[in-house]
């Protein structure tokens, strides 16, 4: 079907916004809870959305469902740049980007060979959170320093990006099978744009933050995949988000609460 330049204005508008909006958190609080938020449904959201309003409800709930695995291809993804972008710059970026993008693709693939329902694509992911979370126990939290001032070319480099990833999600939709399109709107439209910013105006060590605490915010994504999966063809697509949403934000400061009792209870034993 062809598409009402109104909603492509939306798609650029929104996913452009969530992106500068992540970056002024990494510069004026912590790339920690930047991280934390890259695993909120920002991106997902956004793709979930635009598929269900282009082709159908039905088709992007029964994509939602792979959703829930292709998470795991997103931390895959994150690793693949950990490794490869370990270099300052433009060189470190494009190296991360191509090691990210292999390792996305390759579990990508894998999982589209499964028929997942809700509770095998969830226990993937958790299981992958669980991985990835040990493997990055070890890595030291790095805060992105301000550097102040306004670029353009920082602005249109990370509109184009996130535009880009989104009309691209959106557009091969239309073109592939559910579980692609499931799989697709799991890749971080938000969190790649915003890898690459950083690390072009911060270096290697704030983006390792960002990827470390990326993992321990996919719950946020699993619980409003799962909410989307269940209420957008029964409830419509306005109502199944805000119900995602909602969900998603609850479990998210309910994680944060317990991160912060964690860590206090946690302090005395090592002052002692």
């Amino acid at each position: 079907m062809d598409v009402p330049l109104a909603w492509q204005l939306a798609k650029l508008l929104v996913s452009v916004g969530v992106v500068l909006g992540l970056s002024v958190i990494a510069e004026r609080l912590s790339t920690r809870m930047a991280g934390l938020l890259s695993g909120y449904p920002l991106g997902t959201a956004i793709a979930l959305f635009f598929i269900g309003l282009e082709i159908s409800p039905a088709f992007a709930a029964e994509g939602a469902v792979h959703t829930l695995a292709g998470f795991s291809a997103t931390l895959a993804l994150g690793g693949g740049y950990l490794l490869g972008g370990r270099r300052e710059g433009l060189p470190g970026v494009l190296m991360g980007t191509l090691a990210g993008l292999a390792a996305w693709l390759a579990a990508a693939w894998l999982l589209t060979l499964v028929d997942f329902d809700r509770l095998t694509g969830t226990l993937t992911t958790v299981v992958a959170i669980g991985i990835f979370l040990r493997l990055y126990r070890r890595l030291p939290d790095a805060a992105a320093q301000p550097k102040g001032g306004f670029s353009w070319g920082a602005l249109a480099l990370r509109a184009g990006l996130a535009a880009g990833i989104i009309f691209l999600i959106t557009g091969l939709a239309h073109v592939l099978p559910s579980a692609w399109a499931g799989v697709m709107a799991a890749f971080p439209v938000t969190m790649y744009p915003f890898l690459v910013i950083l690390h072009l105006t911060h270096g290697v060590a704030p983006v390792a933050t960002v990827i470390k605490h990326y993992p321990a915010g996919l719950g946020s994504l699993l619980c409003y995949a799962l909410c989307v999966s269940l209420t957008y063809d029964s409830l419509g697509l306005v109502a199944g988000t805000l119900i995602g949403f909602a969900v998603a934000t609850t479990w998210l400061l309910a994680w944060t609460r317990l991160q912060r009792l964690w860590a206090e209870r946690r302090a005395p034993a090592a002052r002692s």
